[in-house]
């Protein structure tokens, strides 16, 4: 196998890497849009926290935490296009610009994850916080491989 054919190789792996965190980041910001839909476990883990919330506190704090997870996802959506337009057409910066979203990606996550609130609770139910730290796994792989990568 030539450098070349190892190069483009590694480069469709980092393609699908970045692909793959793309979905993940799209299912992520969809399922706090769909629980805000349905279920609504966020603002359940607002009212937990705050009992003697009204029904209104509690939808105007769910409806700032929903807008707030909405940016952070879109931001995120446009920073993997962006990467997935680097990587594909091998800019030098790319792997500079996918290692630093992944380092801004997974402090906001952990953020988002661990972050308490006045109540003395994680601001957001687990299971979104881990929702929101999935995207960073594909950026883990594809950073890896973007430094592994023989061609500058």
């Amino acid at each position: 196998m030539s450098v070349t054919t190892s190069a483009v190789s590694t480069t469709r792996k980092a393609i699908a890497a970045a692909w793959a965190g793309l979905g993940l980041t799209v299912a992520a910001t969809a399922l706090v849009l769909v629980d805000h839909a349905t279920g609504n476990l966020l603002a359940a883990h607002i009212q937990d926290g705050y009992p003697g919330y009204s029904r209104s506190q509690v939808d105007g704090a769910a409806t700032i935490y929903l807008s707030y997870l909405s940016v952070v996802g879109g931001l995120g959506v446009i920073g993997w296009l962006i990467t997935l337009w680097a990587v594909a057409r091998r800019k030098r910066w790319a792997r500079w610009f996918a290692g630093a979203l992944f380092v801004v990606g997974t402090v906001i996550a952990l953020f988002d994850l661990l972050v308490r609130d006045t109540s003395g609770d994680t601001g957001l139910p687990a299971m979104l916080g881990l929702a929101g730290l999935v995207p960073s796994l594909a950026g883990l792989a594809l950073v890896i491989m973007l430094w592994r990568r023989s061609d500058p």
